[in-house]
């Protein structure tokens, strides 16, 4: 498969803090990858400096085989798309207007062709979301918010996804439509990457987990192994526990 994230040796330092220490990793189309790990492990800032919304102190990222650095935003824009953690809309604008914020890369959100109405429309479809694009952000539900702004990742047509817990603040059903739809944009060739807080879910969803601590990666590799009883164990501090015929995961803490 085609390789279209590589990092090699990325460090991240912020106040003396080693954020990312030495991260390297190459991932390719047509795989899901969940991020795991206990808060403060790094993922995040993995995400956005793979994003390169967030400068490194070392290492180098190439996208699609050229440098991160030798891109021009808007080349970089429509080979990768982000939906960070923090997403907040403070002025009134409808959610079409949102997803179709997407669409920047190839024109103007305000001058929008038939390719990009279709892009939106087949965007807000995908999230199940075209029963309130007319209405304004502000209006909506935190997990409303999330589709709409994953609905603007899709909209783009990037290659590589990279979405900052896709699934925060979703009920079951949505969660589920949304991881859905990842492993879908995966399974059409793109690179998905997503950090992922429900283990559960990431092993039955992502083709390959990576699993973070303290901004080092300590496992990779598929579900079964990168997330067995040690490395949870060492990761997150709970005892991992496999009940049932399909080995469902239950955490429980260490007493």
């Amino acid at each position: 498969m085609r390789v279209l994230l590589e990092l090699s040796g990325v460090r991240v330092v912020r106040d003396g803090t080693i954020l990312l220490d030495s991260i390297s990793v190459n991932a390719a189309a047509g795989e899901f990858i969940g991020l795991v790990g206990p808060n403060g492990a790094g993922k995040s800032t993995l995400l956005r400096a793979a994003a390169c919304v967030e400068p490194i102190d070392s290492g180098n990222i190439r996208i699609n085989g050229a440098g991160a650095r030798s891109l021009t935003p808007i080349s970089r824009a429509r080979l990768l798309s982000f939906l960070p953690q923090e997403r907040d809309v403070h002025w009134a604008v409808t959610a079409e207007a949102v997803v179709a914020l997407g669409r920047f890369p190839y024109g103007q959100p305000g001058k929008l062709d038939a390719a990009d109405l279709a892009a939106v429309d087949r965007a807000l479809a995908e999230m199940d979301a075209k029963g309130f694009r007319h209405r304004v952000m502000q209006s909506l539900s935190g997990g409303e918010q999330t589709r709409i702004h994953l609905a603007r990742v899709f909209a783009t047509g990037a290659l590589i996804v990279l979405c900052d817990e896709p699934t925060a603040a979703l009920d079951p059903k949505h969660a589920l439509s949304v991881l859905d739809a990842l492993r879908k944009k995966a399974d059409d060739g793109a690179l998905v990457i997503a950090a992922l807080h429900d283990l559960d879910l990431a092993a039955r969803y992502c083709s390959r987990i990576v699993v973070l601590d303290h901004g080092r990666i300590i496992a990779d590799g598929p579900p079964a192994d990168a997330l067995s009883d040690d490395v949870i164990a060492a990761a997150f501090d709970v005892r991992a526990e496999r009940i049932g015929a399909d080995r469902t995961l239950r955490l429980s803490l260490n007493r």
